[in-house]
């Protein structure tokens, strides 16, 4: 037995998971993502790193408190189009708020090593839907990343070479492949509506993916190639800036989910952030009305549409969850419908709504402490005071008091 003990103790200390502490988040007003209302005066009960119970709950003993001093307990916002890479910027994601992650594509599989770190606790977060590399007709440097690439060093195009990158891909562990219907709008020298891969190239990708039961997302900012896609059988489609409305009715008939990132679109036209120069600045200011449009009318039709806010998280970012919510609100959705696209309908897109997205019972504690009702002011968002993922304290800014 001792022997055991020590094995365990060793591998502990090895992967850097430490004994997760029990949490009691008392005098909490509490959203759960899943009803329009605020449950006032709450306590919330942390336990293994899974929400315990929540409710007129009297803290038992071997629980840390944390007095909430009735801010607003809201869960873990998800951002489901990223190409966080690094442990800085995971550390800079948390701290926004952010607790889940579903990555559009890295250089060489850093996503997945930090799905893993995350696993294992070694980190707290956030959890990291990993995309691995992008399925892209030139993959550049990035066949670099793994020796099996080597082939595809003149393109990927053929049905044999995209085969083989959906499937290095999940062998490397994405948990979802990124892929391509149209150009690049942050890039000066493409344009954005101009379709890349066909119909019958999504379907092959599709269905090579489906083999392995691993889901597509498509960047889409074309029509056409939007409309390929969702034929093909794409998952969601990211950007979506120039949809017709038959190709939104279409992804309402199909359950195709819209990732509008709209708050890329914003960065491309001021200074600072991830983008910069004149050709973008002029391209985002006319793309902006048009994705605007695209998405009352997506909402209009009650097509899904879920948070994310394609960045990496350096240290010029200035896209945001938060930020992506409130322009949803300023286009006409309400605080609860624009709260539910970054919890409880993007963990859906995700495959991971039976474990986050909202404050119950067997749910990964994963918890935000906004200071404002974020149902009747979505601002507060911006402002998070306390951040936990998987039962780990990230950030705690509380109490502002000596």
């Amino acid at each position: 037995m001792k022997h055991v003990s020590f094995c365990i103790t060793m591998f502990f200390a090895l992967t850097g998971f430490a004994q997760q502490k029990n949490y009691a988040l008392i005098n909490a007003n509490v959203f759960t993502g899943i009803e329009n209302k605020i449950y006032s005066g709450s306590t919330v009960l942390v336990k293994n790193g899974k929400i315990e119970a929540f409710g007129s709950i009297t803290p038992p003993l071997g629980y840390e408190i944390i007095d909430c001093q009735n801010y607003y307990l809201i869960p873990g916002m998800i951002d489901a189009h990223s190409h966080l890479d690094n442990l800085a910027s995971a550390k800079r994601a948390l701290e926004t708020g952010v607790t889940t992650v579903r990555t559009a594509g890295v250089a060489a599989y850093q996503d997945v090593a930090l799905a893993n770190l995350i696993k294992i606790g070694s980190i707290a977060g956030p959890d990291i839907i990993a995309a691995g590399v992008y399925v892209s007709p030139n993959l550049e440097e990035t066949v670099l990343a793994d020796v099996r690439l080597a082939p595809l060093i003149n393109g990927v195009k053929t049905n044999d070479e995209l085969k083989l990158l959906v499937n290095v891909n999940i062998d490397r562990g994405a948990k979802v492949i990124k892929t391509r219907g149209t150009e690049r709008a942050g890039r000066p020298d493409t344009d954005p509506r101009e379709q890349v891969y066909t119909e019958q190239q999504i379907r092959v990708i599709v269905q090579e993916a489906a083999k392995r039961n691993v889901p597509v997302m498509i960047h889409a900012h074309g029509d056409e190639g939007s409309r390929a896609a969702v034929l093909a059988g794409a998952k969601s489609i990211e950007h979506g800036t120039f949809l017709s409305d038959e190709t939104l009715k279409l992804m309402k008939e199909r359950g195709t989910y819209l990732v509008p990132t709209f708050i890329t679109l914003e960065d491309l036209t001021q200074p600072g952030g991830d983008y910069a120069g004149p050709v973008l600045e002029l391209r985002g200011k006319f793309m902006m009305p048009q994705a605007e449009k695209v998405f009352k009318k997506a909402h209009e039709l009650g097509v899904k549409i879920v948070t994310g806010a394609d960045n990496s998280y350096t240290v010029n970012t200035t896209s945001r969850i938060s930020l992506e919510c409130a322009h949803f609100v300023r286009m006409g959705m309400t605080n609860f419908e624009a709260l539910q696209s970054a919890t409880v309908i993007a963990s859906e897109l995700l495959g991971v709504d039976k474990s986050c997205g909202r404050i119950e019972k067997g749910y990964d504690a994963d918890l935000v402490l906004v200071p404002g009702n974020p149902l009747e002011e979505i601002r507060h968002l911006q402002d998070a005071l306390l951040v936990m993922s998987n039962g780990q304290l990230a950030l705690k800014r509380i109490p502002f008091g000596k």
